[in-house]
């Protein structure tokens, strides 16, 4: 097991059970923490402040849509996801369908759940490789995640991942939900465009 610091410092480390990983997780609340399908510790610094406002527009208009459609719950980027492949990782927003959480455990709920969202976005921060993001959104997808949303704000790009391929849509003001979230929209006015 390695640990990794911004894709940068590498730490030998012996492994870690999934118990003693949530603890690390929990006495490092300030760090968001993954770890790789390989077991990698990956450490990432708080967001900046320009990708933190992006975030929260992001991660509020999903909320808002998913408490009115009513069939899943919005999840934001503090949120870790044990994958089948036995990543933990953490979207910038994503979505479950309710029925699926309906299956966990109460402790299950309590920890990483042990479910790929239904649909997932990353949003590039200026630090980002998209090369990087790119593969972590085909984990993603391969795990399980039926819609997922790339959004790589200084080109103004949307990259759709669907389990038949991936489209690329360049300068749009809005993009439409698909199965599995048919009827949200994202503005991305305010994402694209930091207007403080």
């Amino acid at each position: 097991m390695r640990l990794v610091v911004d894709e940068g410092t590498v730490i030998q480390l012996r492994d870690m059970s999934e118990e003693e990983f949530y603890e690390f997780c929990s006495l490092n609340e300030d760090y968001r923490i993954e770890r790789t399908a390989q077991g990698d510790i990956l450490i990432m610094p708080p967001a900046g402040t320009e990708t933190g406002g992006r975030n929260m527009d992001l991660a509020g208009q999903l909320q808002r849509w998913a408490k009115r459609e009513g069939r899943g719950v919005a999840f934001d980027p503090s949120t870790a996801f044990h994958l089948p492949n036995g990543a933990i990782r953490s979207p910038d927003a994503s979505w479950v369908l309710r029925s699926r959480l309906a299956k966990l455990t109460r402790e299950q709920k309590r920890r990483f759940a042990p479910v790929c969202p239904d649909f997932v976005v990353e949003l590039t921060s200026p630090t980002d490789r998209l090369s990087k993001v790119q593969e972590k959104m085909r984990e993603w997808m391969e795990n399980g995640a039926q819609l997922g949303w790339i959004l790589h704000a200084d080109a103004r790009e949307v990259h759709v991942y669907r389990p038949r391929g991936v489209e690329v849509l360049r300068g749009a003001s809005v993009i439409q939900g698909e199965p599995p979230v048919v009827g949200f929209a994202l503005e991305l006015a305010d994402i694209w465009e930091v207007g403080w």
